[in-house]
């Protein structure tokens, strides 16, 4: 019980493996970016040489910044290698109202059906929450354009920095679109030659217990028996030891989240010189919505919905018009992907943690899922249990937080949907049905009927989704709000300042920043200069 743990498997590749993988060692084996002569981790792999990736998440948050620095990938390298492109947020299209009864008024942004959920938090957010004094401003400009520059600097397919700035340092904070498979391979090479990562190619046939219940070893075809002392499940929707073996139930959330299935499809584009974009697409449709990612070499294109509203026919020709001439080219071919939205009751029971899909997948709106596999990474490297006596402690005290998340990350999606005034389609009317909304959201509903979304909204620290992004999808979606009763002229001059402030930061910065692709091109060929 209390011998140190120093023997680790892993079961799975993939992001979630090798991320895991990578911030283990770089954690607990590098020091200064030189891997330990005698390393205090064994850490071992084990992916099935036939099981592909699901491949198909190409969006990051500002987060996978500090997990490519911490795992000492270089960005140059890794913006070369994945085909990777800046990501500054995420723009809805058409999620408001129904496109055939929009009346837009041009610049009118209370009648606007695109909104932008952008990286940065509002401008001067440190000073002040600007929400409140905006909410008087709401019929001249957007509560997004008014508090972040992102806003414009999407719309005009810029960059969120220049060629001179350092690696993983920004004007404005980004993340990644990229290509899943290719940053897989890398992971993959980065962690076995330059992390000292064992990697085994082969299946695992049957797993033995201790007389506990931990998990004491994995017997795979190839290679006999693998022991450990900690077993990490990123085994994907199988979910091998914490589901299967362990027998922690799964919590299905299709009551509240509909959406199960994707039919995903890599689009050409039409030039080498077509503009990339600089934030997520996403535009809702009948019985769903379609994401639009833009890559250096192509777009990734894919339909969520549910197939309890639709037939995967129907969806197919919905995926197509939104394509339109595009879905000509080269017989584009969707892969379809379904998918059980939920999440496991607990994510480490006994000596086994899962990570990722084995955990739980709801939906790929908003990036949450690799967003929550950096966080239970980057959690377990740093609060690995020295010894199995402390590990039961810990183990509660990251599922408590882990299923923290996973109920914010319900209500923040639902709310994409809640707030939507469209009206046609049943999709739509359903996911405002009171039965399938949660109780914590309805709560902060009728709240914010009377206050904007503030920290006092949050019930514990350093969780997903600030309060910002909240006001984001809020307002962006139309949402009404009472005007504060009294404001003190003090406060409204600062709000003033700030306002002011952001407007000038982003007319300078829409003069000096390149396009995407600009950038991009520049990266290839000159690179980010190193800190």
């Amino acid at each position: 019980m209390q011998n140190a743990i120093t023997e680790i498997v892993i079961v799975g590749g993939g992001t979630a493996g090798w991320i895991t993988a990578g911030l283990l060692a770089a954690e607990h084996n590098v020091d200064n970016g030189v891997l330990a002569h005698s390393p205090k981790l064994n850490i071992t792999l084990i992916e099935s040489p036939d099981v592909a990736t699901i491949g198909v998440g190409e969006g990051t948050w500002p987060s996978m910044r500090s997990t490519l620095s911490k795992i000492g990938i270089d960005e140059n390298e890794f913006i070369r290698r994945c085909d990777a492109s800046f990501k500054q947020g995420s723009r809805f299209i058409h999620w408001r109202r129904d496109p055939a009864s929009h009346n837009a008024q041009v610049g009118n942004p209370a009648q606007s059906d695109s909104y932008l959920h952008p990286f940065s938090l509002p401008h001067g957010h440190q000073e002040l929450d600007l929400c409140p004094f905006w909410l008087s401003h709401a019929d001249q400009v957007s509560f997004a354009e008014a508090v972040s520059s992102q806003e414009v600097l999407t719309q005009l397919g810029l960059a969120p920095k220049s060629i001179s700035s350092a690696q993983y340092h920004f004007q404005n904070n980004y993340g990644y679109h990229l290509n899943a498979g290719k940053f897989s391979q890398l992971l993959t090479e980065h962690c076995t030659q330059k992390l000292g990562i064992s990697h085994i190619r082969d299946h695992v046939s049957h797993i033995v217990n201790h007389d506990n219940g931990d998990i004491a070893k994995l017997v795979t075809l190839e290679n006999g028996e693998i022991s450990g002392q900690l077993f990490i499940d990123c085994s994907g929707t199988k979910s091998l030891l914490l589901g299967e073996h362990l027998h922690v139930p799964f919590l299905c959330q299709k009551a509240v989240l509909f959406n199960d299935t994707a039919l995903a499809v890599q689009v050409p584009y039409s030039g080498d010189g077509s503009p990339i974009a600089s934030c997520t697409h996403s535009t809702a449709q009948q019985n769903g919505w379609i994401w639009d990612i833009g890559l250096p070499t192509r777009k990734g294109v894919g339909y969520v919905y549910s197939s309890s509203h639709t037939n995967d026919a129907d969806a197919e020709r919905t995926l197509f018009t939104y394509l339109g001439d595009a879905a000509t080219i080269d017989k584009l071919q969707p892969r379809k992907l379904s998918f059980n939205p939920g999440y496991r009751a607990k994510c480490w029971q006994n000596n086994c943690i899962a990570i990722g899909m084995a955990a739980g997948f709801i939906e790929p709106l908003e990036a949450s899922a690799l967003a929550l596999i950096e966080w239970t990474a980057s959690t377990l490297a740093q609060q690995l249990p020295p010894n199995r006596q402390v590990m039961d402690t810990i183990a509660a005290r990251v599922n408590d937080r882990y299923q923290l998340h996973w109920q914010q990350i319900i209500d923040f999606l639902k709310l994409h949907y809640v707030i939507s005034q469209r009206e046609v389609d049943g999709y739509w009317r359903d996911h405002r049905d009171n039965q399938s909304i949660p109780d914590s959201l309805q709560a902060k509903l009728e709240l914010w009927r009377y206050q904007v979304p503030s920290q006092y909204d949050i019930s514990y620290k350093e969780a997903l989704f600030p309060a910002a992004s909240f006001q984001y999808v809020l307002y962006g979606m139309g949402f009404q709000t009472q005007l504060p009763t009294h404001v003190k002229p003090s406060m409204q001059q600062l709000a003033q300042q700030l306002f002011n402030d952001n407007q000038q930061r982003t007319q300078a910065l829409s003069k000096s920043l390149p396009s995407n692709r600009a950038l991009l091109e520049k990266v290839a060929q000159y690179g980010f200069p190193k800190l």
